[in-house]
C-alpha cells in the first residue's frame, strides 16, 4: 500500500489557509456529505454515483476550478481501484470457491458435530469467523442462513441464540480485518501497514464477536423470541455435490494468505533490514496480493478439483464470481475520488490545523466521524472511506501501530446501529422473520455493541502499544 499520508501533505495547499477559508471548507466538506447522505438515502441513488457527485459538489463548493476537481475524482478512484480492486476480486474468488466446493459446508458440519447444545453459540460464532474471513458479509449470511435456521429448528434452540453469534462473527471480520473492502479501502487512505492491521483487527475481533455474539444473545434471546421461518430454510449449495474438500484443507486454505501477511509482518518487526534476505522473501510472499493469489491457486485445487470441478466448472465459478462486485469496485473506487476531493481542496491541512488545539484523541474522532456517516447513509463501505479520508491527514506523525488502529477506530465505527437505510438490515429481518422493532432490539444493538466494545479495546491497546 502506497503511503499516502505524504501525498496528501504535498496535495494540500502550499500557503496556509485562512479563517474564511477554513470556514468555506468547513461548509463544503458538510454540503459534500451531505449532498451524498440525501442521495443515497432521499433518492435511492446508486452509491457509485451519489459520491461521484458529492465529490464534484464539494469541489465546487471548495471553490476549486470543476476541472481541476474532476481531475482529483479521476486520480482518487483510479490510485484506489489500483491499490484494493485486484484484492477484492481476488477475495472474491477464493470466497466463491469456498461457497461452490462445498468447503463452507464442511467447516460448518465439523464444528456442529463436536458442538453440544450449551457450545453450540460458541461453535456458530467460529464458524462464522472463519468463513467470514475471506467472504463478503451478504455472502456469509446467504451461506449461514440455512444452517443457522436447521440448528435452531433441530436443536430446539432460541434462533436468537444461534443467529446473533453467528451475524456478529460475519459482521466484525467484515468491519475490522482485511481482506474486506472497507478495512482494505481504508489501509489505502490511512497508509497503515496491511500486516500490522491484520494482526490487530483478529486480536480485537475476537473478544468482540463473543461480546457480541454468544454473550449479548442471550439478552437478544430475552427480548426477542422468534421461530424459524420453515419457508426460508433453503438448499444449502452443497447439497447437489458427490463429494467436497475436507475440514483440514478448507480451513489451511482459508487461512493461507492470512497466514502469508501475518508472517511478513512479524519478520518486518523482528528482523527491520530491507536487505536481509528473510524478510525480502516474506516482503513478496506475504504481499496482499501475492498472498491472496496463492490462496486462489491452491483453492482451484484444493477447493475446486477436490469437489471434482473440471475446467470448465472452474471457469464458470471463477466468471460468476467476479459479477456481484462490480458494484462494490465502483463504490470503493467513489469513494477514493471523494477522499482525493478532500484532499485536493485543503481538508486534510485543515484537520491537521484544528487538531493541534482538540483534546479529543484522534482514534475517538475517527470513530466519532464514522459513525456520523454510517447513520446517515446506512452504509458500513462508505462510512469507512468517506471518513478514512477525512482523518488520514491525523495519521501523518503516527507509529505504525497506532496507524493501524486509526484503521480499526474507523472500522468500528463504521459499523454503529444499521437501521432502516442499511441493506443488511433488512436481510436479517426477512430472513429471521422478525419486525422492525425486533430487528433493532437484536441486530441494530448487536451492531452498536460491536462498534463500542471494538473502539474500547483500540483505545486499551493505544495506551499499551
Amino acid at each position: 500500500m502506497s503511503t499516502l499520508s505524504v501525498e496528501m501533505l504535498a496535495a494540500a495547499p502550499a500557503e496556509p489557509i485562512t479563517s474564511a477559508g477554513h470556514a468555506q471548507l468547513g461548509i463544503a466538506v458538510l454540503v459534500g456529505i451531505a449532498v451524498i447522505v440525501l442521495l443515497i438515502t432521499r433518492l435511492k441513488l446508486h452509491a457509485f454515483l451519489s459520491l461521484t457527485i458529492g465529490s464534484l459538489v464539494l469541489g465546487a463548493v471548495a471553490g476549486a476550478p470543476l476541472d481541476k476537481a474532476i481531475a482529483s475524482f479521476t486520480t482518487g478512484l483510479g490510485a484506489t481501484v489500483a491499490g484494493v480492486g485486484v484484492l477484492i476480486a481476488l477475495g472474491a474468488i477464493l470466497g466463491k470457491l469456498l461457497a461452490d466446493s462445498g468447503g463452507a459446508d464442511q467447516i460448518v458440519d465439523t464444528i456442529l458435530a463436536k458442538a453440544g447444545p450449551r457450545s453450540m453459540p460458541w461453535a456458530i460464532v467460529l464458524i462464522a469467523g472463519v468463513i467470514g474471513l475471506p467472504l463478503f458479509f451478504e455472502v456469509g449470511i446467504v451461506l449461514l442462513i440455512p444452517v443457522v435456521l436447521l440448528v435452531a429448528k433441530r436443536g430446539n434452540h432460541s434462533l436468537m441464540r444461534i443467529g446473533i453469534p453467528a451475524l456478529a462473527g460475519l459482521s466484525v471480520m467484515h468491519g475490522l480485518v482485511p481482506p474486506h473492502p472497507g478495512p482494505l479501502a481504508a489501509i489505502d487512505a490511512i497508509g497503515a501497514n496491511l500486516g500490522v492491521t491484520l494482526a490487530l483487527g483478529v486480536l480485537i475481533a475476537v473478544p468482540t464477536a463473543v461480546i457480541a455474539g454468544p454473550l449479548f444473545s442471550r439478552l437478544a434471546a430475552r427480548w426477542v423470541d422468534v421461530m424459524p421461518p420453515e419457508k426460508l430454510i433453503p438448499q444449502r449449495p452443497s447439497a447437489e455435490l458427490e463429494r467436497r474438500p475436507s475440514f483440514a484443507v478448507t480451513v489451511a486454505t482459508v487461512m493461507l494468505p492470512v497466514v502469508l501477511m501475518l508472517a511478513k509482518a512479524l519478520v518486518d518487526i523482528v528482523v527491520d533490514d530491507p536487505e536481509d534476505h528473510v524478510q525480502r522473501v516474506t516482503d513478496v510472499i506475504g504481499s496482499p496480493l501475492v498472498a491472496l493469489l496463492a490462496a486462489v491457486l491452491v483453492g482451484l485445487f484444493t477447493l475446486g478439483r477436490a469437489a471434482g470441478f473440471g475446467r470448465d466448472r472452474l471457469a464458470v465459478t471463477v466468471e460468476k464470481s467476479l459479477v456481484p462486485i462490480a458494484g462494490i469496485l465502483l463504490i470503493v473506487g467513489a469513494g477514493g475520488g471523494f477522499k482525493q476531493t478532500l484532499i485536493d481542496v485543503g481538508v486534510g491541512r485543515m484537520i491537521l490545523d484544528f487538531s493541534k488545539d482538540w483534546s479529543v484523541s484522534a482514534l475517538l474522532l475517527a470513530w466519532l466521524i464514522a459513525v456520523a456517516i454510517r447513520l446517515a447513509t446506512g452504509s458500513a463501505t462508505v462510512a469507512t472511506i468517506s471518513a478514512a479520508g477525512l482523518v488520514a491527514p491525523l495519521a501523518a506523525d503516527m507509529s505504525t501501530t497506532h496507524a493501524a488502529l486509526l484503521v480499526l477506530a474507523v472500522g468500528g465505527g463504521s459499523l454503529f446501529f444499521s437501521h432502516v437505510n442499511d441493506a443488511g438490515f433488512w436481510m436479517v429481518k426477512e430472513y429471521f422473520g422478525m419486525d422492525v422493532g425486533q430487528t433493532i432490539k437484536t441486530w441494530s444493538l448487536m451492531e452498536t455493541v460491536i462498534s463500542v466494545v471494538s473502539l474500547v479495546f483500540v483505545l486499551l491497546l493505544s495506551l499499551v502499544l
